[in-house]
């Protein structure tokens, strides 16, 4: 390779827990060559350099856990591994993606180095990774690059790969009360929590929301009539067929009117205080483009107003205000635009934007028309001309609504059956009582944006991600099933296919992805090896189950990460040197640990880690477990099992052939393991196989809280399961250096 170079040889994906985080991850292995002989306080300009183009490394903390270590590491001397896993990081930060996790580590041979980042989506965090190379690289030989280029790749990437916004801010809700989330599509499809328990989202639309309520919303006139029937003010009006029944709608109804679309959305081909004819029929020709009818009702006077309703309680109220520019006698009106609306940094067309730009469509043509003016007119300096009568609702009024109003919202969403519904309200002063001002609601509107209650142009931010979580999830309920995980070095798929024994006969609908295949309940639905965390996720996704057991190989772990955020149950039977992983640098019995106690991390806190008594290294991982811990061994008197119920824990052993449960010095006498039909015809040499399994699956069930009977049930009708049709490994993600694709 040439000298001073930085050569990326392959990245893995881990989008679940792994042995790094818990949060998903790419592990890039990195090549830098003689590189290694030239750390950063070595090379002339380089800390200038990445330092100017880069000034967002100042929030680094690094190692020294200050605001600017970073930088200090840099000054003082580090390595090119080190500096790509931070340049990473922060092309990150700079597209909108919050990616503070970051490691650096060598390994065993000189000059590689691991290199692993938060991925939100590795669609962006791998071609990140590459323009960080990239960079580090142009800033090591004092070459240009142009890095606003760089960003807004990583930016339309992002804006096309990751959640909307609103989409977004309800998982992260979810994530704050550790519901976990899974991503069903590349859309914003996205099921919250798991099984049986779980509910689905799309966007601010949930399972909850009706299709008949959606396609009433969608119906205006509809929608009016219904509200009209319980007492809701809505403005009096009718659908028309042609420009002159428009007409004579308007005069039946009195001037001045308002002629929309009856199934427009987002304000399009919405004309309001209309006097004339002329206008009537100027706005009737534009409303009937944008709709399959067109309504004319009663002017509203007053600002819009959008209320958001969750679960029948008001979530969040932005109102509208219209668009003016004020002349200067100089530039046309379609400049003034530019000038003193477009160049509102709030202003934009991406998500982020609470205030869309202002164009001069041909409502705002009608609208100007109307005041005697057009686009290229230039008006006398003073007069302020009207572009946009209904402007962007962005400006935050949650803490002046009124109750009254706040009623009449609810009730309109419920009339019309939405559980999450956006009510478009016009009236004067939303803080003053709903029957002292002619204000109406004139639309209910299903799947509401949630972006102006987010980021609102003025105003405090509302969490609306919240109000839609609680919904769904009353306070308490993280949507989770039992899930129990399953490592180790040995007898692993046994076990597992013994704990989903357990739970079907204790009536938890169980599932079961294993190197024996994937199961719901007693069905196996694929006969190849499903020790995957593709197969793990199928379980957490299919609403039949309400308990899942999911085996995890070293391997799989270390090369997908965990299926899931945390679990119920957590089983490590051993760990042995058979498992090492020479191609990731994962060859000795403390780095095999290392990826073997992700298992254990994520137990829940109420939850429990089944760990086998006989083996040094998993009686290690006790410590690192959130909740209970069972140890388990056919040698009654080790250590690990006497000083763990002198503390008054529990342990599932083996005494004069007889499994014994005890929980400190209480001891209950499970089963004789010669009434085990799968022990005691079990060959001599995989007896004591079979009894290490019984006694795992056992206290995995016991921690579940399933009963003696059950437990009893299980081990005398227990049978081993015919072997995966075929191996079905999983290899590390491997993605080509840019160079190489």
């Amino acid at each position: 390779m040439n000298k001073r170079d930085i050569r990326i040889l392959g990245i893995t994906e881990m989008q679940g827990p792994n042995m790094w985080t818990y949060r998903p991850v790419i592990e890039a292995m990195v090549d830098i060559g003689e590189l290694e002989d030239f750390p950063s306080n070595t090379l002339p300009g380089f800390y200038d350099r990445l330092a100017s183009w880069l000034p967002g490394l100042v929030e680094h903390h690094c190692s020294y856990g200050e605001r600017g270590g970073f930088l200090r590491r840099l000054r003082e001397g580090t390595w090119p591994g080190h500096i790509l896993e931070h340049v990473t990081l922060e092309l990150q930060n700079l597209v909108g993606l919050p990616a503070g996790f970051g490691k650096a580590r060598e390994t065993s041979t000189r000059g590689i180095y691991k290199v692993v980042v938060r991925s939100w989506h590795p669609r962006v965090s791998i071609p990140a990774l590459h323009a960080a190379r990239d960079l580090v690289m142009a800033a090591i030989e004092d070459h240009p690059f142009d890095l606003d280029a760089a960003i807004g790749e990583l930016r339309e990437i992002a804006d096309a790969a990751c959640l909307g916004p609103s989409t977004a801010c309800i998982v992260d809700a979810a994530d704050d009360r550790d519901i976990p989330a899974i991503r069903l599509n590349d859309g914003n499809l996205v099921q919250l929590g798991q099984g049986a328990r779980q509910r689905r989202i799309w966007t601010a639309e949930t399972e909850l929301t009706s299709a008949i309520a959606e396609g009433v919303s969608r119906d205006k006139d509809l929608t009016k009539q219904l509200l009209a029937s319980v007492g809701i003010p809505v403005p009096e009006g009718r659908m028309v067929t042609d420009a002159r029944d428009a007409w004579e709608a308007a005069t039946e109804i009195g001037l001045p009117v308002v002629v929309k679309p009856s199934d427009g959305n987002h304000g399009r081909g919405v004309f309001t205080n209309l006097h004339t004819r002329e206008q009537i029929d100027r706005a009737f020709a534009v409303a009937e483009q944008e709709g399959s009818a067109v309504i004319v009702e009663r002017f509203v006077p007053g600002n819009e107003h959008r209320l958001l309703i969750v679960g029948g309680k008001l979530a969040a109220a932005a109102r509208g205000e219209s668009a003016w520019v004020c002349a200067d006698g100089v530039h046309s009106i379609g400049e003034l635009i530019d000038l003193q609306l477009n160049s509102d940094p709030r202003r934009g067309r991406n998500e982020n934007s609470p205030l869309n730009p202002v164009r001069i469509d041909s409502a705002a043509r009608i609208e100007l028309s109307n005041q005697g003016f057009d686009a290229d007119s230039i008006p006398v300096a003073g007069i302020r001309v009207l572009i946009q009568r209904n402007g962007n609702v962005a400006i935050d009024v949650t803490d002046r609504v009124h109750p009254s109003v706040t009623a009449a919202a609810s009730l309109a969403a419920r009339v019309v059956g939405l559980d999450i519904a956006g009510v478009d309200l016009v009236i004067e002063d939303i803080s003053r009582a709903l029957h002292e001002q002619r204000g109406a609601i004139v639309e209910v509107n299903a799947g509401p944006g949630l972006l102006m209650h987010l980021k609102p142009a003025e105003g405090q931010p509302r969490p609306v991600g919240r109000a839609i979580v609680d919904h769904l999830f009353p306070e308490g309920d993280q949507g989770r099933i039992p899930v129990v995980g399953v490592t180790g070095s040995r007898d692993t798929g046994a076990i597992s296919v013994l704990v989903h024994r357990l739970l079907h006969l204790a009536g938890r609908k169980p599932g079961l992805a294993c190197s024996a295949g994937l199961f719901v309940e007693n069905r196996r639905i694929d006969p190849d090896d499903c020790s995957n965390r593709d197969s793990g996720v199928k379980l957490l996704v299919n609403r039949l189950l309400e308990s899942a057991v999911i085996e995890n190989p070293a391997s799989t772990i270390a090369s997908e990460g965990l299926a899931y955020d945390r679990c119920s149950v957590a089983i490590v039977t051993g760990v042995d040197e058979s498992d090492a992983m020479p191609a990731r640098d994962i060859q000795t019995a403390d780095q095999i640990c290392n990826v073997l106690r992700t298992q254990v991390d994520v137990v829940l806190p109420e939850g429990a880690a089944v760990l086998n008594a006989t083996d040094p290294l998993v009686v290690r991982m006790a410590p690192l477990c959130d909740g209970e811990v069972l140890f388990y061994s056919a040698h009654p008197g080790l250590p690990a099992i006497d000083g763990h119920r002198a503390r008054g824990g529990r342990t599932v052993h083996l005494r004069d052939q007889i499994i014994v449960l005890a929980s400190g010095a209480a001891e209950t006498v499970l089963a004789s393991i010669d009434s085990i039909p799968a022990i005691a015809s079990a060959s001599p040499a995989a007896r004591d196989a079979a009894i290490e399994v019984a006694l795992a699956a056992v206290a995995a069930g016991w921690a579940l809280g399933i009963g003696p009977d059950t437990l009893r049930a299980g081990l005398e009708t227990w049978e081993t399961v015919e072997p995966a049709r075929k191996p079905v490994s999983a290899p590390p993600i491997s993605v080509p250096a840019a160079s190489e694709a």
